[in-house]
């Protein structure tokens, strides 16, 4: 965790009005990750924010996601549009946080019970 905190840091500093995240969150436990997303969701305000993610939740506060697969763009649109059709977004999410929690991700209420 500490060094995707001295890379955040270094983001801040530089001011860039373009952010590329690589990973931003892997190989973290769960404070540390919910540390480094707050730290991030507040960079990336004003910003063109680029990311590669495996862990979806990392993306829930874009405005736009293009699933990849094999090198390929399968899919697009906003993480609400992607949550609720058919598709490897979707099928990510119930791996990753059980099918109930797919229907909520990303919306207010989820960010709440998130927080709490």
């Amino acid at each position: 965790g500490q060094r995707q905190r001295v890379a955040i840091a270094r983001a801040i500093l530089k001011n860039s009005p373009i952010l590329l995240l690589d990973e931003a969150t892997s190989a973290l436990d769960s404070a540390s990750e919910e540390a480094i997303q707050q730290a991030l969701d507040r960079l990336m305000v004003g910003r063109t924010v680029i990311a590669i993610a495996h862990r979806l939740s990392t993306l829930h506060n874009f405005d736009r996601i293009i699933v990849m697969s094999a090198g390929k763009v399968i899919d697009d649109g906003s993480p609400e549009e992607l949550r609720n059709r058919p598709g490897l977004y979707r099928d990510l999410l119930a791996k990753q946080y059980g099918k109930a929690s797919t229907l909520h991700l990303g919306s207010k209420k989820a960010d709440e019970k998130h927080v709490a």
